[in-house]
């Protein structure tokens, strides 16, 4: 199975900052599909170094049963040389990288990673370019970067994230062309567990394959809400032992071949999570 595979099945993506040893610690037990050790915004500038190296190693020890992610700093710091140089040393599945705003951008940075990378976009140009973007070699899937957006195109998204929908959709969109998964930004209300699944049902909605996180207390909502519910199970299974071919009625509706397939993934979604 590719990365690009396994990453298709990803409801969660847990951000977790690579100084933190005690998150790092109990992220080994959480129920969370993939984790995305941070050395960007969650790390104060006096303490890359001790981030890279605490990232290394942590990767090293294993993170069992999940998908492992560095997120690097961004293609214009002048921390980025030394990133790419411990993640050569790394044993991380793939690499997020912040604010790609052109394809031709990943170019001099992707050839030096041993793994494939996770595109952040998160402005106006990258938005813009986000089809060219995923259709990278070198790109595995796009995150959307939903508080940069906002800041730099000065949207107030409202309650249901009014004003992000042309920027959430054109994301998912160009992740599909280029058959890439696509996962939607943070949540920064913690104390909103209502207003999360909401987002959460929403990304869904807009096909989104996962949604990325920050804080352990989001994963269960992240993780029902991206992932078939046992009665979509159950309607996928009838569905399927009721298909004889061709098109045919079912359960008051019209079913076809691309029904049965759609079938099959909602099984084998669920099939991939985590515990079952």
């Amino acid at each position: 199975m590719t990365l690009i595979d396994k990453l298709k099945w990803v409801r969660t993506a847990l951000y977790v900052p690579a100084i933190n040893a005690r998150a790092l610690e109990k992220a080994r037990g959480l129920d969370v599909d993939m984790l995305i050790i941070d050395l960007e915004d969650s790390v104060p500038v006096d303490s890359k170094s001790d981030a890279r190296a605490a990232a290394v190693a942590e990767v090293a020890k294993g993170f069992p049963g999940k998908l492992v992610a560095i997120r690097l700093n961004g293609l214009d710091s002048p921390e980025l040389a030394a990133d790419i140089e411990a993640a050569e040393r790394s044993l991380a599945d793939c690499f997020v990288l912040p604010k790609v705003e052109a394809a031709t951008d990943l170019d001099p940075v992707v050839a030096r990673l041993p793994n494939p990378v996770l595109a952040m976009i998160e402005g106006p140009a990258g938005i813009y370019n986000a089809r060219d973007i995923a259709a990278h070699a070198a790109v595995a899937g796009l995150i959307a970067g939903v508080n940069d957006i906002c800041a730099d195109m000065g949207i107030r998204p409202g309650p249901n994230r009014e004003g992000l929908e042309l920027a959430l959709q054109s994301i998912v969109l160009a992740a599909a062309a280029a058959g890439k998964p696509a996962f939607d930004g943070v949540n920064n209300k913690l104390d909103d567990m209502g207003g999360l699944e909401t987002e959460c049902l929403q990304g869904r909605c807009y096909g989104f394959t996962g949604k990325t996180l920050i804080h352990p207390n989001q994963v269960a909502i992240a993780n029902a809400a991206f992932g078939p519910t046992d009665d979509e199970v159950a309607e996928a299974e009838a569905l399927i032992a009721a298909s004889t071919g061709g098109a045919q009625r079912h359960k008051g509706k019209m079913i076809e071949s691309m029904h049965v397939e759609e079938a099959r993934r909602t099984i084998e979604r669920a099939r991939h999570a985590i515990g079952s």
